[in-house]
């Protein structure tokens, strides 16, 4: 069956107060910096516009988490590379459309007041991609024409996202591939040479964010292979950045309170309630609302892997581990970033960030988890 209640009643029961716990305190995080300066949202209207937008994105999310729970996800196989094409064909065609925000990542969908991001659908796809193309060639898995097809899959769509331009994005399929070709078994050599490149790349915004390699010291070098704008993010000391760190250290231990905060609430801190939605809301729940949340991921993040190790077969086990790195890193990055170690590039938070393509991404992709895991003991 493609779809069954009696699997949908097996998932793990864990993560579901989990899932409300981080939509809940988004939505408490939204609230508070949607006001519009509006007297009577401080008096304490909880239901901005963009909370209400953000709600009507939770509900379909829902729904599409217990769709894919239910759902065999063995069958996505069948549908694998109508995904892959079609995703392609998503990307491809913002280039023909208008720009939002001066660059290629929304597609406008009048009908439901909502945008569509492709890029956050992408990463899914790409797991999928690369789930079903390395179970097949499982037993050949060290040949090179397995590598040049692993990148190929990757490549295509990491192109289209970079040329939107959303480096931050593209950049997220590096560690989902290097992970899936870890559990696909790839030669041992692109193993170490994936390995190299990131830990050089990382090295390198290591010296800089330390302040032991100048910023600017490196542009001449650094723009022949990056654009000047990209270069700029590499910079520690942008207002977003420091922006971040102060909203940050604002909080303090406790917190301002709820739409107390006069640094982030006054427009100081940029995108306050989409990527910074973090340090807008350490500023108001202080180093206690931060550990708060932070172990709710670690608690989402330490259940997904479970699902890796309990999967019934090597696709479940591809499939599930890529997943969960694209939830991890999408933490990771986005935390990271804002706490001065990596630099802006516009990963959203997930589950906790506004914007209804992240939400129903992440609940596709939690819900094709459970999916896996309701038949963890079928043989």
């Amino acid at each position: 069956m493609i779809w069954s209640y009696s699997h949908l009643i097996r998932i793990d029961l864990r993560i579901i107060p989990l899932l409300f716990a981080l939509l809940f305190v988004s939505l408490v995080t939204i609230a508070a910096y949607t006001t519009d300066g509006s007297p009577d949202a401080l008096e304490g209207t909880f239901f901005t516009a963009a909370v209400n937008h953000q709600i009507k994105g939770i509900a379909l999310g829902i729904g599409v988490f217990i769709f894919f729970a239910g759902f065999d996800y063995n069958k996505l196989r069948e549908w694998t590379w109508l995904l892959y094409l079609l995703m392609i064909v998503a990307l491809a065609g913002l280039f023909f459309t208008d720009s939002i925000q001066r660059v290629h990542r929304w597609y406008r969908l009048p009908l439901i007041g909502m945008n569509f991001q492709p890029s956050e659908y992408t990463k899914l796809v790409v797991v999928i991609a690369l789930s079903w193309f390395l179970e097949r060639r499982r037993t050949r898995a060290q040949e090179l024409s397995t590598t040049f097809f692993t990148l190929l899959i990757v490549g295509v769509p990491f192109i289209l996202i970079l040329k939107q331009p959303d480096l931050g994005t593209a950049l997220v399929l590096f560690p989902i591939t290097w992970v899936m070709c870890y559990f696909g078994d790839l030669h041992p050599w692109v193993m170490r040479v994936m390995s190299g490149i990131a830990l050089f790349l990382l090295g390198i915004i290591a010296l800089i964010f330390l302040g032991i390699l100048p910023h600017e010291q490196i542009r001449p070098h650094a723009i022949k292979v990056l654009k000047e704008y990209q270069f700029d993010r590499l910079d520690p000391n942008t207002h977003h950045q420091k922006a971040a760190a102060t909203a940050i250290a604002i909080g303090g231990v406790a917190g301002k309170g709820w739409r107390n905060s006069e640094y982030s609430g006054g427009g100081w801190l940029p995108e306050a309630y989409t990527d910074s939605i973090f340090p807008a809301f350490v500023e108001e729940f202080g180093l206690l609302g931060a550990l708060f949340v932070l172990g709710l991921f670690y608690a989402l993040l330490y259940f997904s892997f479970q699902v890796t190790a309990v999967a019934s077969n090597h696709y479940g086990r591809l499939l599930s581990a890529g997943i969960t790195v694209y939830l991890a890193m999408h933490i990771l990055v986005n935390i990271g970033m804002m706490c001065g170690l990596l630099p802006i590039t516009g990963v959203p938070l997930v589950l906790f960030s506004y914007g209804g393509s992240s939400i129903l991404s992440t609940m596709t992709a939690l819900g094709i988890l459970q999916s896996i895991y309701s038949r963890r003991f079928m043989f």
